[in-house]
């Protein structure tokens, strides 16, 4: 039993650094970035730089718009990232295969390439495998991960299969026999449908086999892993559809009956119409708020920590009738609250939480996330133009934070100072004593001498990247998620930075990393096992 008042995730208290890279990011040969060598390798970047954490977005299968942050499932994992070299060593694979893959751009994804591309070549590898499973015998058992995480892999696998059959076409418009996982059950299956759920199986066990491989190397080298979860689900997935009870619909038509959103501000005078399904809440108090414990418990499966995106909404959430044209008739519905993170703590009391708390925060909100005990976040970028008050001005925050030059939906550093305007620029250059000639080292260094335990940067600061590295632009339908690093980039922040990133480490106590405690998830807690010595960098 906890003390009265205490905290229930008190889990950051040392120092840290961390840098933020999206995988797919990463530099490769089959058009996008794999959990392949180049992420070995950048783990090793990571270890020998003195970094703590490589931080990242959603893991899961992106659809329209290529979002990580709009996925077919909360569970599954994004197999664009499987990397096909052993596929290719082990004879499920031939090189002109995968010739086309290999001359995509290297600079970018071209997702729609990608796609026409890369499900054609997974689907040969699987046709093969199940002919010579000993392939990848070092990825585990096929039949006994199919039946481990048969609860989300079956509803996940047969959406997927049925979204390939009816065109792609979102599952509310499907013909009604097919419109719910249970409904969907009671149905005769074809050969061919039956095939393909077992080939999306498949891009699993390759997924989860790989990531495996890849955490068990972060562990050694005394790298921890920061994955990113979404509050809400999209309205296309399997989450949706194979468990509606849990969501604000329509039973008949499965549409949604109210959508999350952002209330109007003086940035956007609509607000922001996200169009999420919203969760019944009651519904799922009755259960012990059994889907998401089991959500939090597949993520610390894959992630030693989990960034919770759009922490406010767990308090309160912006709910707009889903007919609505825009964001501004909504009202405030009560979210889940602290009983949420009672039952997490029950089944898994070691989980280590980051809130993103971003944006207008009420009193409400900063008490949940103390009760919690969760650490927030602050942004250097916003610190600037509004005066000493300014929450997210180093003098300001708390060492419970995580601090950031900036996130995965900012410009660069170097394109946001550029842009800012003579006032902002005069206070940034004015607050830190700075000639304004290298913005991003400027807050580089700011966020590692803060009193915030964890100091995160993107990498494109690192390198000292323009707004041609920039991830996402809220608000923009096309050109995200698409930049990517290439080799010589890395190569050149090992020879020029490594000692500098070491120094200051070490210089704001953000001590070398040790090897670390890996996170296994069990049926009731997470228990914590040593993950072994320290390899060499390779």
């Amino acid at each position: 039993m906890l003390a009265p008042n205490t905290p229930l995730f008190p889990w950051l208290q040392e120092r840290s650094s961390g840098i933020l890279l999206h995988p797919t990011a990463l530099p490769g040969p089959f058009g996008i970035g794999n959990l392949g060598a180049p992420a070995h390798r950048f783990i090793d970047f990571l270890a020998d730089t003195h970094t703590h954490y490589w931080q990242i977005c959603p893991l899961g299968p992106t659809g329209f718009g290529d979002s990580p942050y709009q996925c077919f499932s909360a569970f599954a994992g994004n197999a664009y990232v499987v990397d096909l070299t052993p596929l290719i060593e082990r004879h499920l694979l031939k090189e002109d295969e995968v010739a086309s893959l290999r001359a995509l751009p290297q600079g970018r994804v071209d997702f729609g390439q990608l796609y026409q591309l890369f499900w054609p070549a997974l689907r040969r590898a699987y046709e093969r495998f199940q002919q010579a499973r000993d392939a990848l015998a070092d990825y585990g058992d096929f039949d006994q991960f199919r039946a481990a995480h048969h609860g989300w892999l079956h509803p996940y696998a047969l959406f997927s299969a049925l979204k390939q059959q009816f065109g792609g076409q979102p599952w509310t418009t499907w013909p009604a026999e097919w419109r719910s996982y249970r409904a969907a059950l009671s149905r005769p299956q074809s050969k061919e449908l039956a095939e393909e759920v077992g080939a999306q199986q498949f891009y699993q066990f390759l997924f989860f086999g790989q990531w495996r491989k890849l955490r068990e190397h972060a562990a050694r080298r005394g790298v921890g892993i920061i994955g990113d979860l979404p509050i809400f689900v999209a309205l296309d997935s399997a989450d949706v559809w194979a468990t509606p009870e849990i969501f604000q619909l329509d039973h008949r038509t499965g549409h949604p009956l109210r959508v999350a959103a952002v209330p109007p501000d003086y940035f956007s005078p609509l607000g922001q119409l996200w169009g999420n399904p919203l969760y019944d809440w009651q519904a799922l108090r009755a259960r012990h708020y059994d889907w998401w414990i089991e959500r939090f418990r597949s993520n610390f499966e894959l992630y030693d920590v989990v960034r919770l995106d759009h922490f406010r909404g767990f308090e309160a959430y912006w709910s707009v009738d889903a007919k609505a044209a825009d964001a501004r008739e909504g009202f405030w519905e009560t979210g889940p609250g602290l009983p949420l993170f009672d039952a997490l703590r029950e089944k898994l009391p070691h989980s280590r939480i980051i809130a993103e708390d971003l944006g207008f925060i009420t009193e409400p909100v900063i008490a949940l996330r103390e009760a919690t005990g969760l650490p927030g976040m602050a942004v250097l970028q916003f610190a600037f133009g509004s005066g000493s008050d300014n929450f997210y001005l180093p003098h300001n925050v708390n060492p419970n934070c995580v601090i950031y030059s900036g996130t995965h939906d900012n410009n660069t550093t170097i394109g946001w100072y550029r842009t800012a305007g003579p006032v902002i620029q005069d206070e940034f250059r004015r607050y830190l004593r700075s000639s304004g000639e290298a913005p991003h080292w400027d807050l580089i260094h700011a966020a590692y001498k803060s009193v915030c335990r964890l100091a995160v940067t993107p990498l494109q600061d690192m390198l000292g990247l323009d707004t041609d590295a920039r991830f996402n632009t809220p608000g923009t339908p096309a050109g995200n998620w698409q930049w990517r690093f290439e080799h010589a980039h890395l190569d050149h922040a090992w020879d020029s930075l490594a000692g500098h990133l070491r120094e200051l480490s070490d210089n704001s106590g953000r001590q070398a990393p040790r090897p670390i405690l890996s996170q296994r998830v069990t049926n009731s807690s997470i228990t914590e096992t040593s993950s072994g010595p320290a390899s060499s960098s390779t």
